[in-house]
């Protein structure tokens, strides 16, 4: 079986064993990991995918409002010199865009409690050379299909879209982050246990690869 027809068989078999719910449930992909340190070869990386993952909110350090998303100018930074109000800021946003320029003064400011978040912007996906309303929308519309992996501890849990995707939506998702994973990992698929495919309040379902 390949590893399409592998996801999109779970996929298949996750409907018919979820419940339906009020809300539109998220897709996990889990990977179990065998043989792999995590304290000497934990790593992170963002992988875009073909269809969206989600709507994520997004604010921007910018030099001038912006109408595309939630902006904070530099004159503005001195206002999160409390802690309480940078957690506020950073629990209100999935994501961080920064103009380059200003780079240097948003480490300064709230690299300290971004960092940790996993939302300082970064050139991967984040920092923009120019404030044209079309380099915000490309950003912005690469943050709502990229699939943020943390790799540290040996199971992985990456959210890879919404149940109202198709079959076919949701098993090109799971092939894309799924084979840059192996990519990644040391010893590619021998560092790979198992595979499974869960939604929010489901239990999960092993995958046939």
């Amino acid at each position: 079986m390949s590893e399409e027809e592998g996801f999109l068989k779970a996929i298949q078999e996750l409907r018919k064993i979820s419940t339906k719910r009020k809300f539109d449930q998220t897709i996990d992909l889990i990977v179990n990991l065998k043989d792999f340190d995590v304290r000497r070869e934990a790593f992170s990386l963002i992988v875009q995918v073909p269809f969206k993952v989600k709507d994520r909110k997004v604010a921007g350090f910018l030099e001038k409002k912006s109408k595309i998303v939630h902006t904070i100018v530099k004159e503005e930074f001195g206002n999160f010199k409390d802690k309480k109000d940078l957690k506020k800021l950073v629990g209100e946003y999935d994501f961080f865009i920064s103009n380059a320029k200003l780079m240097p003064s948003v480490a300064t400011t709230f690299g300290r409690t971004l960092g940790p978040a996993g939302k300082m912007p970064s050139p991967q996906l984040g920092i923009i050379v120019s404030e044209e309303d079309g380099m915000i929308n490309d950003v912005v519309k690469k943050i709502n299909h990229a699939a943020k992996i943390k790799v540290k501890e040996p199971s992985i849990k990456v959210p890879l879209g919404l149940e109202s995707l198709k079959d076919d939506e949701i098993m090109k998702n799971c092939v894309a982050v799924y084979h840059k994973l192996i990519e990644i990992l040391p010893r590619n698929k021998d560092n790979v246990r198992n595979v499974k495919i869960k939604f929010t309040m489901s239990k999960p379902i092993l995958v046939e690869i």
